[in-house]
C-alpha cells in the first residue's frame, strides 16, 4: 500500500521523480508521455461517447440508454486515472532500471468497450428497444 500512496504523490509532485535512480535516455521519458497523451485522448474519447449515447439517443429505452452510457463515462474516467498512474509507474520504472509495469488495464478495457459496441450493433441489428 506504501508504493501505491508514494506513486499517487508523485501524480502531484512530479518533480520528485527525479530523486530516484538515474535519468533515463529522454526520448524513452519523450515516449512514455506520448503514451500518456494517448491514453487521455482515449478517456475523453470514451468520455464524449457516453454523452453522445445520452444526448443523441432518445428514442432507446431510457435503462439502457443510460446503462451504455454509464459504462463508457466510467471507463472514460478509469482510463484518465490509469493514464496518470501507468506515467508514473514507467516513469520510476525507468529511473531504478526496472522492467516497465504490466496491467490487466488495457485487457479490461477493450473488454469492456466491445460489450458495449456489442450491446449498440444487437440495438441497431434488432431495433431500438423504446420503440
Amino acid at each position: 500500500m506504501s508504493d501505491f500512496v508514494q506513486s499517487l504523490r508523485l501524480w502531484f509532485a512530479p518533480q520528485r521523480i527525479r530523486d530516484e535512480g538515474e535519468t533515463p535516455d529522454y526520448r524513452f521519458s519523450l515516449a512514455n508521455e506520448r503514451t500518456f497523451l494517448a491514453w487521455v485522448r482515449t478517456a475523453l474519447a470514451l468520455v464524449g461517447g457516453g454523452f453522445a449515447v445520452d444526448q443523441f439517443l432518445p428514442d432507446l429505452r431510457w435503462g439502457v440508454r443510460v446503462g451504455l452510457a454509464l459504462a463508457l463515462l466510467v471507463a472514460g474516467v478509469l482510463c484518465a486515472l490509469r493514464a496518470v498512474n501507468h506515467w508514473v509507474r514507467c516513469e520510476r520504472a525507468m529511473r531504478r532500471g526496472e522492467d516497465l509495469p504490466v496491467s490487466r488495464f488495457p485487457a479490461a478495457l477493450s473488454l469492456s468497450v466491445a460489450a458495449v459496441a456489442l450491446t449498440m450493433v444487437v440495438l441497431v441489428v434488432f431495433g431500438w428497444a423504446g420503440r
